[in-house]
């Protein structure tokens, strides 16, 4: 029996098994190095006596198998070759299933078992166990022909003894690391959350327990907001409790699977871009970010590039035709000469000394030819562009004179062309270049096709019946690949035997290219991607962003990961189950259910007969789950992965490919709602990763030192908003779906609590604007009215203010020393916290609540991906938009509001300034927060939209003329008072 906790060898990466006796072996009693029989018996019949850890000779094991502490030959303890081990069969086994099945099932899709498997390193780790032991049972019997044991040992030269040994012990060395944040840096970091938390008691035990009789509406008002941010803080706080680092070691990597002279034992890794509008998404950055994937450090054979191309633009299309003739010239350049980045527009552009630490004679040449290459493909494709700009009457027309399939973006069949590949052009080095697939999905009129995360779906099974890596990594079109490696950075953790079983995705931080020094907007989004994801990374991994993230398929195919026990469901009606499984939990969501019976039957269907399998494939469980594709469910049997092998027909597989990319395809399956990209939300990111992670996956996060990918930010502030706006709907549209992570699977126990805080936290956010509004209105009304939140403070009240504030700024401080963020980034982020808090937060709480009660639905825009005219040419361009109004409404009234309180101050004398102090305080809070904004808003006065000033103006004035008037928080006091207290001319 296979055991999920139990230890894996460190050489072949499957789990140690148990004896008869119920004992597990140990090869080294000094360190317990975990190594299982098999690879201890390869070691020993190599002559390797000492462990591979810490260097000390097996006690009592000789090749023999002799023991030296009692003098029996012990044969059974390591002796295994002629009985091979539970491990070899279960290594069988997993490799014949989809092989096996494929072969019976489809002529089309038919795969041999070796070709599958060859797509994995752990694959190839099998195999080498197999020849081990083979070599162990040929010295066996060697040594039962009597063979002297020195001239079996001289048949191996020393220096190819010595080589091995090297090999072996590089392949055995770790692929990454875990460190820890040390305990000096987050020790005083946790004891000041647990100091502040104990203050925020305090201190709200003070304000609750003395009102403000003069002001109580205005007290009330405070009071709410405030427990409001103090709950938003907690949730956001303690998942970073414990943050971690990671390190890789990618020449490690290769040691183990790119030995010399065989071939690369790598995965295979399917790419995924999107893009919409070539018109908002330039064509040319798109292009940037295919040639940079064309040009990664992988092997060629194991990399393909799908291009989803959601609005069938005919623009798109031919611009990759030219980036694909392009290609042929830039990939062999840019691995010839190891340059990066390996998008050509950013390379270029790089104001850096190019010829450092490049020796060849032949740089400089070959840079300036391909240089001018590049100048003119993009004259190429701009022309392309200019020309697009006006869509003739009778629609685009291809070469050969027929219309152009797009020509209608809503109503048109699918569309693949492949490009380059294995069987298409070559460099012009003659060597191969990776598959390149442009994709249009089928659009009709009455179909829900779910925006990007149903072009992401629909290729995953385009994927998966071309190539079918068990690998995919997704892209925006304006996310180029700035680090060659990643790919292998991420291998490191996802080709790891003992760290990658469960790992569902590797997630990469985003940085960005185009962004003004002072990011005056927090376009970097610096402090959630350095400190809170790297706080998730040390609970059950971040949250999926987007883009920049490498996935397992079969994660997405929503499988549970390995460690985790199967659901207690019978298989098909029609063949029952022949082996029962232990059960370790219950679902409590019926979707889940029928998707784990489904994926249930798809690992037991190897103990059917040929005829059985075929019915059961084509069962409800089946058709219901993964759609109307034999081909398509074939592939999800390949764990491993695989994709179609040589003799099967291109036309063929390109039909079936058309197939799983058509409208109709996903009605009445789980695409979408426990399958793929998760539908139901704008933000389908978040949405995703949650799902995976409440079956029980956890993720990691990535930050090597040069930045994995780098995209194109929304500069100017009108954009910058709409972003923002679109995120926060997708988090109101999670908190109102069954998805909402407050009750959603809550009683599987797969999802740790510190994470379920964290993802309550990323749909609750929105919500703070309520108070967050309120709370930067409050300051202007008590300097309008002379009333104030706060009594007059006694010495205890100070204390508790004078430490509120202190453990802020220490907890700010403490977090800027681990996490390494600066502290002009907590500014700008804190800053923007209150611009978007008090604008596109605000919109998308009534805009939720809109289109999920009443079914309103409202779209996004796309953000610009460049700027127009000079480097930070929109930085200060502002467009009209409805978000501009509710914060540029708050810095004037609170402008007015400090007039106002010091003409106060001035007319009523020298006793007015002190009580002035605490309100004029918190109107500057607001404004100093509102700041950027306000530059932004007035960095160029000709291009301010006047609508924009004056309806701020006006909703600021109607408001202070209204509230003088009315004046609700001034104490009533009725005329029969006034007269007895009324003295002559006081009157």
């Amino acid at each position: 029996m296979m055991q999920s906790g139990a230890p894996l060898c460190n050489i072949c990466g499957e789990q140690l098994l148990l004896s008869e006796n119920g004992e597990r072996f140990v090869a080294c009693h000094d360190c317990n190095y975990p190594i299982c029989k098999a690879c201890f018996e390869h070691e020993i019949n190599e002559g390797h006596s000492v462990c591979l850890n810490c260097g000390t000779p097996y006690e009592g094991r000789t090749k023999d198998g002799d023991d030296d502490d009692d003098g029996n030959n012990d044969s059974d303890v390591i002796e295994v070759h002629e009985n091979p081990s539970t491990v070899a069969s279960q290594i069988n086994n997993s490799e014949d299933v989809g092989g096996l099945h494929a072969r019976h099932v489809s002529a089309v899709s038919k795969v041999d078992s070796e070709e599958v498997t060859e797509e994995s390193g752990n694959s190839t780790w099998k195999k080498r166990m197999k020849s081990w032991k083979g070599k162990g049972k040929d010295k066996k019997n060697k040594n039962k022909k009597a063979v002297p044991k020195a001239e079996s040992e001289a048949a191996v030269p020393s220096e190819q003894q010595m080589e091995e040994v090297r090999s072996t012990e590089a392949a055995a060395l770790p692929l990454s690391v875990v460190v820890p944040i040390v305990k000096s840096k987050l020790a005083p970091y946790r004891t000041v959350i647990i100091v502040r938390l104990i203050i925020l008691g305090l201190f709200f035990h003070y304000r609750v327990t003395n009102p403000v009789e003069s002001a109580f509406p205005l007290w009330l008002t405070s009071i709410i907001c405030e427990i409001w941010f103090a709950f938003s803080w907690v949730l956001d706080q303690f998942p970073k409790w414990s943050p971690v680092n990671r390190h890789t070691f990618i020449e490690n990597l290769s040691a183990r699977f790119e030995r010399e002279g065989e071939s690369s034992g790598l995965a295979s890794v399917d790419f995924f871009v999107s893009t919409v509008d070539p018109l908002k998404e330039p064509p040319l950055i798109t292009a940037n970010t295919v040639l940079s994937i064309l040009a990664v450090d992988y092997p060629v054979d194991k990399v393909s590039c799908y291009v989803s191309d959601d609005g069938a633009a005919m623009l798109t299309f031919e611009s990759l035709v030219e980036t694909a003739e392009f290609a042929r010239k830039w990939v062999p350049f840019c691995k010839k000469f190891s340059i990066e980045p390996r998008a050509p527009e950013f390379y270029f552009s790089q104001k850096i000394d190019y010829l450092k630490d490049k020796v060849q004679p032949s740089f400089v040449k070959e840079r300036r030819a391909m240089k001018r290459e590049y100048e003119e493909y993009k004259v190429r494709v701009n022309a392309m562009v200019s020309k697009a700009q006006k869509t003739p009457e009778e629609g685009w027309t291809m070469q050969d004179g027929t219309p152009w399939p797009g020509n209608n973006s809503r109503d048109h069949p699918g569309m693949i062309q492949v490009f380059l590949g294995h069987t298409g052009a070559r460099d012009i080095e003659g060597n191969e270049l990776p598959r390149l697939v442009y994709v249009s999905r089928e659009k009709r009129p009455g179909y829900q096709h779910h925006k990007k995360a149903g072009a992401e779906n629909a290729l995953v099974r385009v994927s998966a019946v071309l190539t079918n890596a068990p690998f995919i990594l997704n892209l925006d079109c304006d996310h180029y690949v700035n680090n060659s490696k990643a790919v292998r950075e991420a291998m490191c953790f996802l080709m790891d035997p003992e760290v990658g079983r469960d790992v569902c995705y590797v997630q990469f931080p985003q940085r960005f290219d185009g962004i003004d020094r002072s990011d005056r907007y927090a376009n970097r989004n610096t402090v959630f991607f350095d400190v809170n994801m790297r706080g998730l990374d040390g609970i059950q991994g971040p949250m999926y962003v987007g883009t920049g993230c490498v996935f397992n398929r079969q994660a997405l195919y929503g499988y549970s990961p390995p460690s985790m026990a199967n659901l207690s469901i019978s298989s098909c009606c029609c063949f029952p189950s022949k082996s029962t499984k232990d059960v370790s939990r219950v679902s409590r969501d019926a979707k889940r259910a029928e998707l784990e019976a489904a994926i249930y039957n798809l690992r037991e269907i190897d103990n059917y007969n040929e005829d059985e399998r075929s019915m059961l494939i084509s069962q409800m469980s089946f058709e219901k789950t993964f759609g109307l594709s034999t081909v398509f469910i074939e592939s999800a049997l390949m764990e491993n992965g695989g994709g179609a092998p040589e003799t099967a027909d291109p036309a063929m597989l390109i039909k079936e490919a058309i197939h799983v990319i058509s409208c109709g395809y996903e009605e009445k399956t789980e695409w979408g709602k426990e399958i793929g990209w998760i539908y139901g939300s704008v933000t389908e990111d978040i949405l995703t990763g949650f799902k995976m992670q409440c079956r029980g996956w956890r993720s990691i996060y990535c930050m090597p030192l040069r930045p994995a990918f780098k995209g194109s930010a929304p500069i100017n502030l009108s954009d910058r908003l709409h972003q923002v706006l679109r995120w926060a709907l997708g988090s109101v549209e999670i908190f109102l779906s069954r998805h909402c992570p407050l009750w959603y699977a809550i009683g599987g126990g797969r999802l740790k609590w510190l994470q379920r805080l964290a993802y309550i936290n990323t749909i609750v956010y929105p919500f703070t604007s309520l108070p967050l509004v309120a709370y930067c209105t409050l300051p202007a009304i008590c300097l309008l009215t002379g009333k104030f939140i706060i009594p007059t403070l006694s010495n205890l009240a100070s204390v508790l203010f004078l430490g509120l504030f202190l453990s802020i700024i220490v907890t700010s401080v403490l977090e800027l020393r681990w996490s390494g963020v600066c502290i002009e980034d907590l500014w700008r982020n804190e800053q923007f916290w209150v611009i978007g808090g008090s604008s596109a937060h605000l919109f998308a709480v009534f805009q939720g609540f809109l289109k999920m009660l009443a079914g309103v639905d409202t779209n996004f825009t796309v953000t610009a991906k460049a700027a127009e005219d000079t480097e930070f040419g929109e930085l200060y361009l502002i467009k009209w938009t409805t978000l501009l109004i509710p914060p540029t409404t708050l810095i004037i009234i609170n402008m007015v509001g400090v007039v106002a309180g010091f003409s106060d101050a001035l007319n009523g004398g020298y006793e007015s300034w002190g009580p002035l102090f605490g309100k004029v305080f918190f109107a500057f809070w607001v404004i100093f927060h509102l700041y950027p904004f306000l530059k932004g808003l007035m960095g160029r006065q000709n291009r301010t939209p006047t609508i924009v000033i004056l309806w701020s103006v006006l909703l600021a004035s109607v408001f202070s003329i209204i509230w003088v008037k009315i004046d609700p928080f001034v104490n009533k006091v009725d005329s029969e008072t006034i007269a007895e207290t009324c003295v002559a001319i006081d009157c």
